[in-house]
């Protein structure tokens, strides 16, 4: 599977516990894509999120994001990492 970075925005002032309790609602339908959401960081002051994941696709990790309710902007491939 590849891995993916995907980028929300307009998250300003998100806490911990809100990125925690978005995180836990992609971990819950997850399997029934195949995605694997690996982690997520966060800058309250932008509205940042960047999230790190195993998927089948760039659109199955999309679908996740929609039905967990925070839609994710942009999801790009990461074929190197070190």
């Amino acid at each position: 599977m590849t891995q993916f970075m995907d980028v929300h925005h307009g998250m300003k002032g998100i806490t911990a516990d809100q990125l925690m309790e978005a995180h836990k609602a992609d971990l819950a339908i997850e399997k029934e894509e195949g995605v694997h959401f690996e982690r997520a960081w966060a800058d309250p002051q932008s509205g940042i999120v960047y999230c790190l994941s195993e998927a089948p696709s760039a659109e199955a990790v999309q679908r996740i994001h929609e039905r967990s309710g925070h839609p994710t902007d942009e999801v790009h491939p990461v074929p190197l990492s070190i």
